[in-house]
């Protein structure tokens, strides 16, 4: 963004900005912090203290400096896509849909810009808002899949709903691209299950993980051999943490997709002294960006204690950024976790980690009934993939478990849902944290929630989703045969 044609003005701002390319963010806020008060109208550097605001996770002081830079430049496109992240981190619900609409106007794709919009309102527990939303969506747009699979995520579409007959067509329409067709199938396949349709719901479920299949071909020899070279690089290293303080205690809470993580965090998170982060996707990210070379990470046991610090700081700088949070316990679900709990075990002398173990039966069918982002967890598409995918991670996990020993605790969503109490109080204690009763009542909390489980986290705790398989157990046959003799629990 040009400043002002000043032009003291451009070069205090151009250097500025070089202070936070180079990562010194307190002087480029104390320089433009100074600029500002000459030039106190200028969305300009409202708009880069509003990003070292997020780098630093100040949520407020983010979305205030990008309220005043769209008084300045109402309508302005970057602007009010910043805007619209910044409103809802900071929990300024009413100003964030204010934003999304101003952004609808504004786009050059108003249909897209409305449905982020519909996902915004059920991320917040206002389903009825949204319905509304994405029925106007879809009326205009009856073939778009995604707008059916994202409103019925929080949604039971019922058999004699015009919008069934809409779907179908949508599913089954050999014009439309595939990718917008997968996420049609899945959409169906979930309707015609909350209908009761159960006959019909395995059949599409094939269809759309056949098409998704085509689209994000599988390797799994290569999957298995990369996560194996991961967990080489930790072998025979020591675990002890190096010596670190730090006001952030992370709780990695790992499962398989759909397995109960989101339910295990929102317990924790609702901990007062707790923050739930959601899938931060920052661990085994940063683990390659700090000691990978020629795509292999670096032996845990050759690295020194400031690498490790190095690399805790990176994490936690991330976490802050993330969730806001700047003391207490933070959760992280990201799935992928596990795979380098040695470099995290080393590096953060607080962190914990939670495995939430689930009927395997359980998991695939609810996996291959999820749609996952293009590319991500290429392994759902097929049953025996599926299979395979939980064997190695219940391998890696225990693996872990002989290494980590009491840092590392595992709970049963099956005594989740069945006797919440005494699981909640194990889990909240695993996490390092003293009960409380708003354990239990994460559902009341509102706000703003970012899972594929999102309806279920608007709900108390209950065990209807146990032994969901059974009633599909034909038709999962092909995962019981590859999971071969190997126990279930």
């Amino acid at each position: 963004m040009p400043m002002p044609p000043s032009e003291d003005a451009q070069t205090r701002y151009a250097a500025a900005l070089r202070l936070m390319q180079a990562g010194r963010m307190a002087e480029a806020r104390t320089a433009l912090t100074a600029l500002l008060a000459s030039h106190p109208d200028s969305p300009e550097i409202r708009a880069q203290l509003a990003r070292i605001a997020h780098e630093e996770g100040d949520f407020a002081t983010r979305a205030d400096h990008l309220d005043r830079a769209l008084a300045a430049r109402p309508g302005m496109p970057a602007l009010l896509d910043a805007a619209v992240a910044a409103f809802a981190d900071a929990g300024r619900v009413e100003d964030a849909l204010a934003a999304h609409d101003a952004r609808i106007a504004a786009a050059r794709k108003p249909l897209h810009a409305a449905a982020d919009k519909g996902i915004y309102l059920q991320r917040i527990g206002r389903f009825d808002e949204a319905e509304a939303l994405f029925r106007e969506l879809i009326a205009r747009a009856p073939f778009e899949g995604v707008l059916y699979r994202t409103f019925l995520a929080t949604h039971r579409l019922a058999a004699d709903d015009p919008l069934m007959g809409r779907l179908r067509k949508a599913a089954n329409n050999p014009k439309v691209g595939d990718e917008t067709r997968v996420h049609a199938l899945f959409a169906l396949a979930k309707a015609l299950e909350d209908q009761g349709a159960h006959d019909e719901v395995f059949p599409v479920l094939h269809r759309a993980n056949r098409l998704q299949r085509r689209l994000a071909p599988y390797d799994r020899a290569a999957r298995e051999a990369e996560d194996a070279a991961i967990r080489a690089a930790q072998d025979r290293a020591a675990l002890d943490p190096i010596d670190l303080e730090a006001a952030l205690a992370p709780v990695f809470v790992t499962g398989m997709p759909r397995s109960g993580t989101t339910l295990a965090e929102q317990i924790v998170g609702a901990h007062p002294d707790a923050t739930a982060g959601g899938e931060l996707a920052l661990a085994l990210r940063l683990a390659h960006a700090r000691f990978a070379a020629n795509g292999r990470l670096a032996a845990l046991r050759s690295l020194k204690d400031p690498d490790l610090a190095r690399y805790a700081a990176s994490y936690l700088h991330g976490v802050r950024r993330a969730t806001g949070a700047r003391r207490g316990t933070v959760t992280d679900k990201s799935i992928q976790s596990h795979l380098v709990y040695g470099y995290l075990a080393r590096a953060l002398p607080g962190a914990r980690f939670v495995v939430i173990d689930r009927d395997p039966r359980d998991v695939a069918l609810s996996i291959y009934k999820t749609h996952f982002a293009l590319g991500t967890h290429r392994y759902a598409n097929d049953l025996a993939d599926i299979a395979a995918a939980i064997k190695a991670f219940r391998a890696s996990v225990a693996a872990w478990q002989d290494r980590l020993g009491d840092r590392l605790v595992r709970v049963a969503y099956e005594d989740l849902v069945g006797d919440p109490e005494p699981a909640a109080r194990r889990l909240v204690a695993a996490a390092g944290l003293d009960w409380d009763p708003a354990c239990l009542t994460f559902h009341e909390r509102g706000g703003a929630v970012r899972t594929l489980s999102i309806a279920q986290v608007r709900q108390p705790i209950h065990g209807g989703r146990r032994a969901a398989w059974r009633r599909y157990e034909t038709e999962m046959q092909p995962f019981i045969d590859a999971w071969g003799d190997d126990p279930w629990d």
